[in-house]
């Protein structure tokens, strides 16, 4: 399989880089956390005006995985997956505002639902949207939510939700990678730069080679050629263990909310065990590869 962006997927990547790049995304997720939704809500704009809000209905699974993987490396807050890949396909149109949606179990919660313009149980609005809940990623703000839909979720939809999912998962693990390289580079002990240590070079040589593993799983997983469940299921684990050798690197100040590398350690845990956990996406993959009746005889 090869993977190549053609040239207006590489312009709308660029375009969405440089939009990022450009916007104190860090600032927005911060107030969004503290139930301030002005500068997300503002980023928000900015990004449906670039298409983003249309890509599950207008473009391809291509371009929702590059949109997602943006959004996770700069931690954008707000109910991107919810808005722009499941309920799209779900609903058969393009929203044009802020959306989100519960679907028990994988979902069973709906985030963000105090600022949504349209919250929905399954494909149906609901009737109340109840209590904030505690969420281990203060950025997404979890809500009960009361209403009569229910049922399996949208197939399509869901495999687009699972495949953004996992693109954010891998866009976060490469930022907090790329946040640890400079961090080693800088730091000092004992007069030498951490970096230099053997066992830090080991320990991110590791994280690069686990997110060099599951990019391809998501690019193939766009492409209708790979599993969506093996794509989440790669990305998770890539991004933990990037997490994990992040925070290492980084000793007690990672564990800071005040430092931004906590912005992306707790996106992370909680991205992990969202739509769908790792354990239901490694029973799916393991059904469509031996099937119902080889599960049964085993």
């Amino acid at each position: 399989m090869r993977f190549v962006l053609d040239e207006d997927q590489r312009d709308f990547a660029a375009a969405l880089q440089s939009l990022l790049a450009g916007a104190d995304t860090v600032r927005a997720a911060r107030a969004w956390a503290d139930g301030d939704h002005g500068p997300g809500l503002e980023l928000w704009k900015r990004l449906a005006d670039l298409g983003v809000l249309s890509l599950a209905t207008e473009a391809t699974p291509v371009e929702v995985a590059v949109a997602f993987e943006a959004l996770g490396r700069h931690a954008v807050p707000g109910p991107w997956i919810e808005s722009a890949a499941y309920l799209p396909v779900a609903l058969g149109r393009t929203l044009e505002g802020v959306a989100t949606v519960a679907l028990p179990p994988h979902v069973p919660h709906a985030l963000d639902a105090d600022v949504a313009d349209e919250v929905y149980v399954g494909s149906t609005p609901v009737t109340e949207v109840g209590e904030q809940l505690t969420s281990v990623d203060r950025t997404r703000r979890l809500f009960r939510v009361t209403g009569d839909g229910a049922g399996e979720p949208h197939p399509e939809a869901f495999d687009l939700a699972v495949l953004a999912t996992a693109a954010e998962l891998l866009g976060a693990g490469e930022r907090v990678l790329a946040d640890a390289v400079t961090y080693v580079k800088q730091r000092k002990q004992f007069g030498r730069e951490i970096g230099s240590y053997q066992a830090v070079k080991h320990a991110l040589a590791d994280v690069r080679i686990a997110l060099d593993f599951a990019r391809p799983l998501v690019q193939g997983a766009a492409l209708g050629e790979v599993d969506v469940s093996a794509a989440k299921v790669a990305c998770g684990d890539a991004a933990y263990l990037a997490s994990r050798t992040g925070l290492q690197v980084h000793g007690a100040i990672g564990y800071t909310q005040e430092f931004d590398l906590s912005l992306w350690l707790n996106r992370i845990r909680a991205l992990v065990t969202a739509w769908g956990t790792p354990a239901f996406h490694r029973g799916r993959l393991l059904a469509s590869l031996v099937g119902p009746d080889a599960t049964e005889a085993g």
